[in-house]
């Protein structure tokens, strides 16, 4: 049963005036949506990228429910989390309890990356819900790769097709064997943009390419994406709610002092194929 405070006609979505991003108000995460109200949440998100919602209050069930209108949600593949209460929620966090690391992904500056892109199956679905939030720093910031894609000149845009890139993680050990390439420029399952599907954290080389040359043309490109022209911050407080499109964003973290606590719990959906140009 769905709650009447819940219906799509108490819903506003105000996109934030930059390259993306989008604050949704009305609806209330820890009760049922109805089904009209879910699919103009997918729509939102696929149109503006990332959206947010301030001032909600939920447990690890309801954020699980959230994240299941959306798909499966999956556990992460990292295998050094430490134990939680609910597998399907990764903590990010710096804090320990009895000198151990209660989650993981500590304090420092995290590159730009989009989701679990060394994987042949990447993100598709990131849900990010803050629960202590550090006095400064720890902002997220996302970059509309779509837009990055369409602002490049014909001469680039002709250069790139076809090309193949191999993402890896910092992490030996959660990369697949072999490793996963994908295309550079990939089109969007649900939207049929084309999008850069590259990121300074997780992209290494281009198959098939002098190493020297490949990084020459990857500098480029993640020179392009992050200009200031295709990115949004997003500064948290808690209780806040944000969900983003990995196939058609990147984000960063920035750095915040290891001596503030910051808690926040995710959740992951994977897609279902793998990306294609």
């Amino acid at each position: 049963m769905s709650d009447d405070s819940n219906r799509l006609d108490s819903m506003d979505v105000i996109p934030t005036g930059a390259a993306l991003g989008a604050e949704i108000t009305g609806p209330d995460l820890s009760r049922p949506l109805p089904a009209e109200t879910v699919a103009a949440l997918r729509a939102a998100v696929l149109e503006h990228g990332v959206v947010f919602f301030r001032g909600q209050s939920l447990d690890d069930a309801a954020q699980l429910a959230f994240t299941r209108y959306f798909g499966p949600a999956s556990v992460h593949i990292r295998d050094n989390q430490p134990d939680r209460p609910t597998d399907e929620i990764m903590m990010v966090s710096n804090v320990r309890e009895n000198g151990k690391p209660i989650g993981s992904l500590g304090h420092g500056e995290i590159r730009f990356h989009s989701d679990l892109s060394y994987m042949p199956h990447p993100g598709t679905f990131s849900i990010l819900y803050a629960v202590e939030i550090p006095a400064a720093g720890g902002a997220t910031s996302w970059c509309n790769n779509s837009a990055a894609y369409d602002g490049l000149d014909d001469a680039m845009k002709v250069r790139l097709d076809g090309l193949r890139a191999t993402h890896l993680h910092f992490r030996p050990e959660q990369n697949p064997d072999p490793s996963v390439d994908h295309p550079i420029v990939c089109t969007h399952p649900e939207t049929g943009h084309k999008t850069l599907f590259v990121s300074p954290y997780f992209t290494k080389s281009v198959v098939g390419m002098a190493e020297d040359e490949g990084q020459t043309l990857l500098d480029t490109l993640f020179a392009h994406q992050t200009r200031d022209a295709y990115i949004w911050a997003h500064h948290w407080r808690v209780g806040d709610l944000v969900m983003w499109d990995n196939r058609a964003t990147m984000h960063r973290r920035e750095p915040f002092p290891d001596s503030q606590r910051r808690i926040l719990k995710r959740t992951q959906i994977f897609s279902e194929t793998r990306p294609v140009a």
